[in-house]
């Protein structure tokens, strides 16, 4: 399902997906991030010379140690601890192992710092190209995709790329670099006790691959029960009067406690699988450590290598060890990474729209220039649509609409109502044909021009958190405070914002909420504000109640005064009065006229209207 959901709804936690193509969703990110190369190569630099120093350390400890060791017979003889052991080499030598680790110290911060600002920094941006993205897309692929896809891009897809990223980059060239510089230094002091300590961790390494192998299938049941769980809990939540008035608890009950069982044998058995790898990474050190002192003692009594080697072995294991784990969660982090950005850029990659930044907006522009207002005459010629090019659903429609007139589209549900306005505010283009307003063709200027020319009541409001000011307000600049109350009194909301805490300054969240019809009242208000020349209204009252409506329609009948008015409505006797009726089925204009002249030409649109209150008389009679 799109928006990485499952089958009850969002997945919980963070599942390691796997890119498509590794390489490419790489590439396509380092070529996003190109300004930031400079900077990973000297994080990456700075990170190899940190690990170099770190691995260099065990060979001058040993060094250390055989100054010491050569010292303990003079001592032995009583010979005081200066005299015995040359303090001037111990002494350099323990500087120089100070600043080896100041050394790696700094370039491990310094790295970290780099890595950590240049993950952020590409993430900001990503989302950055996104926000800007979602401007340029046409409508349609926000009808073909959730919103749940989209939002997962911005939040989990990202987050994965800032969140891993500079890990696994970083973790990768470090463990590397570790893994390969313990291997070379411990073949250079001595390559007898290096074979053993390799033969020693391979026993650890065959053990880890067969743990992983495990641990990984029970992760991902782990994650789809998670998800099992997370999605049950929300649908039970948000449908719980539902559940409630048909009894549904019990089963309700029953299904969570199957998916938490689930839950429960999976996690475990994750958990503890996965418990098992610093365990056995701990089991092969000891094995190294073991066969190092054992070879090592003997080689050192047969006169093979000096005690040193021995103390500097027991370092380089742990070091040749401690990659490996570290090898799988680089490679983890890195899968994960290159998923969320192959999904990130598949966004990106989008087709957009047109630029049309060459375009003049001539809606509301005079001849010389001067902003002139647009007086409302629409006209449509020989329009064709379709949501597919090989499937029209508008064959050919012609309509003109005068300054000022109400036109109603009306029709059953699915008809293509919406489809209707759509095309008028150029949401979708049209197949064929022509649009145009005030005689200019909408095509021969900027959407955001179009737009400009139109205000909208939607079936479903829309009010985000903020004031009830700037929910009206909405991107309107140099609208007073008269202008706000004016239209909050003229839909009869004034007196119910008045009685909230601090009036039209009251922050509309949790604490201070609308009721649905409230809300309609609000959008109906933001309308008026706007005061565009052209209204769309999409059965504007059908959330409130009958009282309500008839304040709305009052309320409406004001706003759409020297407005051309574009109503879609399912009730038709809030349109008889309308200039212009289109009556629509299957996608397609079918009749239109006055109500007078559908209703004498008994049609489709007398049907509907026939049955209407065919019904509403059945219901009166009863």
């Amino acid at each position: 399902m799109p928006g990485g959901m499952g089958p009850h709804g969002p997945r919980g936690g963070a599942p390691t997906e796997k890119a498509d193509d590794l390489g490419g969703a790489l590439k396509d990110l380092m070529r996003f991030s190109r300004r930031y190369i400079p900077a990973i190569i000297v994080a990456l630099v700075l990170g190899v010379v940190g690990t170099v120093c770190q691995i260099i350390g065990p060979d001058y400890l040993g060094d250390m140690t055989d100054e010491i060791t050569k010292g303990l017979p003079a001592m032995i003889n009583g010979k005081p601890v200066l005299g015995a052991i040359d303090m001037a080499a111990v002494t350099r030598i323990g500087w120089t192992l100070v600043a080896l680790y100041v050394a790696y110290a700094l370039c491990s911060y310094v790295q970290s710092w780099m890595m950590a600002t240049v993950t952020q920094r590409t993430a900001q941006r990503l989302r950055s190209a996104i926000d800007v993205k979602m401007n340029k897309l046409p409508l349609k692929y926000f009808d073909e995709h959730s919103n749940g896809d989209v939002m997962s891009r911005i939040t989990n897809d990202v987050d994965a790329v800032g969140q891993t990223l500079g890990q696994s980059l970083g973790s990768l060239i470090t463990s590397v670099t570790l893994f390969f510089g313990a291997l070379i230094m411990m073949f250079a002091n001595n390559w007898l006790l290096a074979l053993c300590a390799i033969a020693a961790s391979l026993l650890g390494m065959v053990l880890m691959l067969v743990v992983m192998r495990f641990s990984q299938r029970y992760f991902v049941k782990q994650q789809a029960a998670l998800g099992d769980v997370n999605g049950h809990v929300e649908e039970m939540y948000s449908g719980h009067t539902v559940v409630k008035a048909f009894g549904g608890e019990a089963d309700a009950i029953r299904r969570f406690e199957r998916y938490n069982n689930d839950l429960y044998e999976s996690g475990w058995k994750s958990q503890f699988l996965s418990g098992l790898m610093m365990p056995m990474m701990n089991l092969v050190g000891n094995l190294g450590y073991v066969v190092v002192c054992v070879v090592g003692a003997w080689l050192a009594m047969s006169g093979r290598i000096e005690f040193g080697v021995i103390v500097a072995f027991m370092l380089y294991i742990r070091f040749f060890t401690q990659p490996l784990s570290q090898f799988a969660q680089a490679f983890q982090n890195l899968q994960r990474c290159a998923a969320g950005a192959e999904r990130v850029f598949t966004f990106l990659n989008e087709p957009e729209l047109a630029d049309e930044s060459s375009k003049q907006p001539l809606l509301g522009m005079g001849d010389d220039g001067e902003i002139t207002p647009v007086e409302g005459r629409v006209s449509f010629e020989h329009v064709k649509f379709g949501y597919d090019a090989d499937r029209m659903i508008i064959h050919d429609f012609s309509a003109d609409v005068q300054p000022g007139q109400k036109v109603a589209i009306v029709g059953p549900t699915g008809a293509g109502k919406t489809t209707m306005v759509n095309l008028l505010m150029r949401f979708y283009e049209i197949n064929g044909g022509k649009i145009s307003i005030d005689g200019i063709d909408t095509k021969d200027v900027p959407r955001w021009n179009v737009h400009d020319q139109f205000s909208m009541v939607l079936q479903d409001t829309w009010v985000f958190q903020g004031t009830v000011r700037e929910n009206i307000v909405y991107a309107k600049e140099g609208v007073s405070d008269e202008q706000v109350v004016a239209a909050c009194k003229a839909v009869g909301l004034h007196r119910y914002i008045m009685s909230l805490p601090n009036g039209y300054d009251t922050v509309l969240d949790e604490s201070a909420t609308l009721s649905q019809g409230q809300k309609q009242l609000l959008t109906i208000a933001r309308a008026m504000v706007q005061d565009s020349p052209i209204l769309i209204l999409d059965e504007a009252t059908s959330s409130v109640d009958t009282r309500t409506e008839e304040l709305i329609q009052t309320a409406m009948d004001k706003l759409t005064e020297g407005r051309t008015s574009f109503v879609i409505a399912h009730r038709l006797s809030t349109i008889r009065a309308a200039d212009l009726i289109l009556v629509m089925r299957d996608g397609d204009v079918i009749e239109q006229g006055t109500h007078e002249e559908l209703l004498a030409a008994a049609g489709f649109y007398a049907d509907l209207y026939a049955s209407q209150f065919a019904s509403c008389n059945d219901r009166f009679d009863d």
